[in-house]
């Protein structure tokens, strides 16, 4: 199989779209486009993306390697299907009664329990714009939030960049959070108690005059919480992050009115 579709759309875009026709030939037709991908991604939630291979794909469904090249043409289509299926998240109903803001604020949210349930989508490049299903209907959706805001295509456009960047990132520092945790390096009930006693007998106020107070307060490496900020999937320092970013955005928006 080549790695163009004849329409010119990416072999993995085509079918992600349902545009290319399943295999009829073979002694198992019982397997699915679906079936493969669930199974990669079960097997990268569990190990991580470099774990998924097409040999061990095929191995989980009880298939031959080379059956499963009959649907997906290369290991890069199958990562980029992992990466749409999981992005068919539930989007809700807007409640007109809501700012956009707040419905900004929760569609940020979201994207980013996709990137806590998936790590992995941290390891996929960005390769250019989105082009298959669900991620488009993940920009769509943004821009349903923006429709009656006074700013051109563009200006909407840049926008969902920046939120959906602002995610990514905050997925790219959880995760390797969490991971310091797991794997040891990190050994602390929570990231940073274990040097935070240390940092604040090395930070002191005649070399680091604007940082010492914050050490001092356990702010610098989050050692006070309060009962909310544990209860807080995101943590504080990402609602607070986002809420900044809102507040330049809708700066922005009153200035065009």
């Amino acid at each position: 199989m080549g790695n163009e579709f004849e329409g010119g759309l990416p072999r993995g875009v085509a079918l992600s779209w349902g545009l290319v026709k399943p295999p009829q030939r073979g002694p198992k037709r019982e397997m699915s486009l679906k079936q493969i991908v669930d199974s990669a991604i079960a097997i990268a939630d569990k190990e991580g993306l470099s774990a998924v291979s097409m040999n061990r794909v095929a191995a989980s469904l009880g298939f031959t390697t080379m059956s499963i090249y009959r649907y997906v043409p290369s290991k890069d289509d199958l990562v980029l299907l992992m990466q749409d299926a999981v992005c068919d998240i539930f989007i809700s109903a807007e409640s007109e009664s809501a700012h956009w803001r707040e419905n900004m604020f929760n569609f940020v949210r979201t994207i980013v329990l996709c990137y806590l349930d998936h790590p992995w989508l941290c390891d996929i490049p960005i390769s250019g714009v989105p082009m298959t299903p669900n991620n488009l209907r993940i920009v769509d959706w943004a821009l349903q939030i923006m429709n009656e805001l006074p700013l051109n295509h563009q200006e909407k456009i840049s926008i969902v960049v920046l939120l959906t960047n602002q995610a990514r990132v905050y997925g790219f520092f959880k995760r390797d959070i969490d991971r310091a945790i797991r794997t040891g390096v990190n050994t602390g009930p929570v990231p940073g108690v274990d040097y935070s006693a240390m940092l604040k007998h090395l930070v002191t106020s005649e070399r680091y005059p604007y940082l010492q107070p914050v050490v001092q307060a356990g702010a610098y490496s989050a050692e006070e919480k309060s009962e909310d900020d544990n209860k807080n999937l995101y943590g504080y320092e990402f609602d607070f992050g986002l809420e900044r970013i809102l507040d330049g955005i809708e700066h922005y928006v009153i200035s065009k009115t």
